[in-house]
């Protein structure tokens, strides 16, 4: 399955590419959440051909109406995440695909098709980045961890999650060695996958953000929960912790300060 599944999204990774070196006519979903016609037609491609080898599957996608779908034996995709570095002509984006069976992590693929990046994992198999076996950092002073965040979409208009940003930015900033905010959970889970990010926080991400990020990032030893250091719950949870396991106990304090 996981063949195929790679063989489609570089098929679908086609229509990224040649979007991204074009103008692209932006429509805005809310005041600061953009998507484009290359985010439908990516995601259209790929649950043709989802849906058509993997019958079996529900198919959830960002672009599309999920309300009737159970999540049980589903097929997760974002087709392009990081949608607003897409627009800009920033190289940091990519097409997320998780799978689950039975509610539970199966495989997750992650492509940057722009760096010519490809993340993947099936559960109990390791992770991998272009065929080699990548592992989380091993670093465990948090002040020489570097650590990425993400802004919600809803600074622009919620006060509560624009304070709450701030707040953790000033807890954090002074106690880590440095945060990026490069703009794609998807990446930002892989970048501590392959030991590049040390730990990872956003709010308001929803489950085709996260989905494939949080398998990958699992195989390669890595840790995921909510803000209270609870198992983090796809659908459920507002907030996402990541980190190589070893910082995320000082993390969630520093969080939660």
């Amino acid at each position: 399955m996981k063949k195929k599944l790679i063989k489609i999204i570089k098929e679908a990774s086609k229509i990224l590419v040649n979007g991204y070196y074009k103008d692209k006519e932006v429509h805005f979903k809310a005041k600061k959440d953009l998507v484009t016609k290359y985010d439908v037609a990516v995601e259209n491609y790929l649950k043709e051909q989802f849906s058509k080898h993997f019958k079996q599957f529900n198919i959830i996608a960002e672009e599309s109406d999920n309300k009737d779908l159970k999540f049980k034996d589903s097929i997760i995709i974002d087709p392009i995440d990081g949608t607003t570095n897409f627009v800009n002509g920033v190289p940091h984006t990519a097409i997320s695909v998780g799978v689950y069976k039975n509610k539970k992590p199966f495989i997750g693929i992650v492509y940057n098709p722009i760096l010519d990046e490809l993340y993947y994992a099936k559960v109990n198999k390791g992770a991998y980045l272009n065929g080699k076996k990548i592992k989380v950092s091993k670093e465990k002073d948090f002040q020489k961890s570097l650590i990425a965040t993400g802004f919600p979409y809803s600074n622009g208009s919620c006060q509560d999650d624009l304070n709450m940003v701030l707040k953790q930015m000033k807890n954090i900033l002074p106690n880590c060695q440095d945060i990026r905010r490069l703009g794609s959970a998807a990446l930002d889970l892989c970048y501590i996958a392959r030991g590049t990010y040390e730990g990872y926080y956003e709010m308001n991400l929803k489950a085709w953000d996260v989905s494939a990020g949080i398998i990958i990032l699992s195989e390669a030893g890595g840790k995921v929960t909510n803000e209270k250091g609870n198992k983090y719950k796809l659908f459920e949870d507002k907030y996402i912790v990541a980190s190589n396991k070893k910082i995320h106990k000082f993390f969630i304090e520093q969080l939660n300060k």
